[in-house]
């Protein structure tokens, strides 16, 4: 199943928009999954179990993995391994994006090895940095577009938009989507009106301020899909305490319930 088709499908299953990110901090897991046998993988299986009908999908951010060494990188394996099995599609946020011969070694090894169904891409070389990602043609290549961080200022403000023209050209395969931080609603709104129907990947919300309205009415498209509003940090690390697992679907499921009441707002 296409990447796009397993999105849309886990969107109308669990009616929502909402994707959660899995950056692993070891500091703030319990100490009751810090002294069992692979902490990151348990802690991840938790929080999966009790959020599995209330998202469109999963995002893990690599680095959070890489910096374990082997054992993270086998933890996230795993993870995957497992959100699979739920149906729910995996975004593994990478941020790749290098000359040619490097990127097709991103590529195979992020969807090969670690077997996501999408990931993201740095634009800043060009097409032929990005095209062994989009010749997965049942894969998701979410491109950098508008980030939300400070110094998104230094250099995108001024590229954005040929961007957002630039991924629309290369979607030959119907593959592309766009990153767009959930704290630039305005130039959210130009994006989707170039992108159409493309999805785009939203993080910002909750820990970074990210205004959920503006994300999801200038977000979506005109069926009220393809947006996928991320929440890391707010969600999966709710509470600290025992009923962690608890604690995440407490707040998931408030941001899901957030999220469409603005999306099917008249």
């Amino acid at each position: 199943m296409k990447f796009l088709e397993k999105l849309d499908q886990a969107t109308g299953k669990n009616n929502s928009l909402l994707c959660v990110g899995l950056d692993i901090d070891l500091n703030r897991i319990p100490q009751s999954i810090l002294n069992k046998e692979d902490p990151i993988y348990i802690f991840n299986r938790e929080i999966i179990s009790a959020t599995k009908d209330l998202v469109c999908a999963y995002k893990p951010n690599i680095a959070f993995y890489e910096m374990h060494g082997i054992y993270g990188l086998s933890s996230l394996i795993k993870t995957i391994e497992l959100i699979q099995g739920t149906g729910i599609p995996v975004i593994l946020d990478a941020k790749r994006g290098d000359i040619g011969h490097s990127s097709a070694a991103s590529a195979k090894s992020i969807f090969e090895i670690y077997k996501a169904e999408a990931t993201t891409v740095s634009p800043y070389l060009g097409h032929d940095s990005v095209e062994p990602f989009l010749e997965y043609q049942d894969k998701g290549i979410f491109v950098l577009c508008l980030t939300s961080n400070p110094g998104a200022k230094d250099f995108q403000r001024e590229l954005f938009m040929d961007v957002a023209h630039e991924v629309k050209k290369w979607n030959k395969y119907g593959n592309c989507g766009l990153v767009v931080g959930a704290t630039r609603s305005e130039e959210l709104k130009e994006i989707r009106h170039i992108a159409e129907d493309m999805p785009i990947l939203i993080p910002g919300v909750g820990t970074q301020g990210g205004d959920i309205e503006s994300s999801v009415k200038y977000g979506v498209n005109k069926q009220g899909s393809r947006a996928i509003i991320n929440s890391s940090r707010s969600i999966i690390y709710a509470s600290k305490e025992e009923n962690f697992a608890e604690a995440a679907r407490e707040a998931a499921q408030k941001l899901r319930d957030a999220i469409n009441q603005y999306r099917w707002a008249k």
